[in-house]
């Protein structure tokens, strides 16, 4: 199958997805070691299951331990797998290297389907190529949205990082910000980096770079509030997650800070925080719409040779901007894990 007859550009005309997810119940066990995590699901029968044979894909991520992002995105995983019949085995480590092992654990499982992150791509490099030249169909989601095709995966389901960046420091101007600090959870990690060099680039006022041990919030809570109190001109803080987002509100008060708040990423508690008015807004990437997306994609290539995109564009599930003009119509679905 040749991908390369449907040339299009990746960041200008990019391919819209709609998928209806079943509410299906998965069951599963999990492990862990090292702060490795693994999940086998898909076990369950139900109604609605498609009737093809069965597969094993591996979903294998950066996610880093305790980080509730990526509860959201496994959801979406597992109600895929459940519809699909498929056995779904999730593993994550947030070191490049330990992530390239998983992906050779799933060669040697001789899984169907291979779906990863590449927030390190030069550490997936060589581990993705030999899955390719296993015959093993490898999508990519979530992080490497500039590295995918260079690896040869065949679809990539996630948003633009440098496109929310810019989209995120035009907001900021919007709303007269003069200084924002912008902080980065796990440094070198391709999208966190992309997101702040976004905001820079387009955010009229000063943008500070702020490095933070996303592993450990109390050091995350003590190193914001340090930045706020040794500068007061600050009247932005941007976060890179929802969970980060909910801690800077604690850093803002510990500091007396007359700083605003806005974030990347959603969940159920700030959508609260975007109601009460403790966060201004936040950029919704649809993390369950890219696990679900991720699986979705590799049953339909293996079952009809189906693939999105023609191996050229990205399928974008964001960013979308959820504030208080809106916020409402999404609280519904964030209590549901879906949003």
């Amino acid at each position: 199958m040749d991908r390369s007859s449907h040339p299009r550009s990746r960041r200008f005309a990019p391919v819209v997805a709609a998928a209806a997810a079943a509410a299906l119940l998965v069951t599963g066990c999990s492990s862990s070691s090292g702060g490795k995590q693994a999940e086998e699901s898909g076990s369950a029968v139900s109604a609605g299951k498609a009737s093809t044979p069965r597969m094993t894909v591996a979903m294998i991520t950066h996610a880093a331990p305790g980080d509730t992002f990526w509860d959201t995105i496994r959801k979406g995983a597992e109600a895929a797998a459940a519809k699909d019949n498929v056995k779904l085995i999730y593993s994550s480590d947030p070191s490049g290297p330990n992530q390239a092992s998983l992906v050779q654990n799933a060669i040697d499982q001789k899984v169907d389907g291979i779906a990863v992150t590449l927030a390190k791509p030069d550490a997936m490099k060589a581990a993705v190529a030999k899955a390719e030249q296993a015959g093993i169909p490898v999508v990519g989601f979530n992080s490497g949205v500039d590295d995918w095709k260079k690896q040869g995966l065949l679809e990539y389901f996630g948003q633009d990082e440098s496109i929310a960046g810019e989209a995120f420091g035009r907001k900021l101007n919007s709303v007269g910000a003069k200084h924002t600090v912008c902080v980065i959870m796990e440094q070198g990690q391709v999208a966190l980096e992309a997101r702040c060099a976004g905001v820079k680039k387009t955010f009229s006022g000063k943008t500070d770079i702020l490095y933070v041990n996303g592993t450990d919030m109390p050091s995350v809570r003590a190193t914001i509030t340090a930045k706020l109190k040794q500068d007061s001109s600050i009247d932005y803080v941007t976060t890179l997650g929802a969970p980060f987002a909910m801690t800077a509100i604690q850093s803002i008060a510990d500091a007396g800070s007359k700083a605003k708040l806005a974030t990347f990423d959603l969940n159920k508690d700030a959508v609260g925080a975007i109601k009460s008015g403790k966060i201004q807004w936040a950029i919704d990437q649809q993390p369950y719409l890219q696990g679900y997306l991720a699986i979705d994609s590799l049953w339909l290539y293996k079952t009809n040779g189906n693939y999105s995109g023609g191996g050229e564009a990205p399928v974008l599930t964001g960013p979308a901007f959820v504030d208080k003009s809106n916020v409402e119509k999404v609280a519904e679905f964030a209590a549901k894990g879906t949003r």
